[in-house]
């Protein structure tokens, strides 16, 4: 589980990181969102294998669509 919870905290930093640049209007939102979509899907993937967990299963799902939406302003 130490692997899921590192996980899970660097999911929430970057997708906190990614929000604040996009509502700067900052030059790097693409590779950020980039980057946020790889540690997102990251994420989803480690939370899936916990499945009997209820927060890693909304994890997994949030995390999930989290880097669908950051590919989407990637491009």
């Amino acid at each position: 589980m130490a692997e899921c919870i590192q996980l899970c905290r660097e999911c929430a930093e970057i997708c906190a990181s990614s929000s604040k640049l996009m509502s700067m209007d900052s030059g790097y939102v693409k590779q950020v969102c980039n980057l946020c979509a790889d540690v997102c899907d990251a994420c989803s993937q480690e939370c899936e294998k916990h499945q009997k967990m209820e927060h890693c299963k909304l994890c997994a799902q949030a995390s999930g669509s989290c880097a669908e939406e950051c590919r989407k302003v990637v491009g």
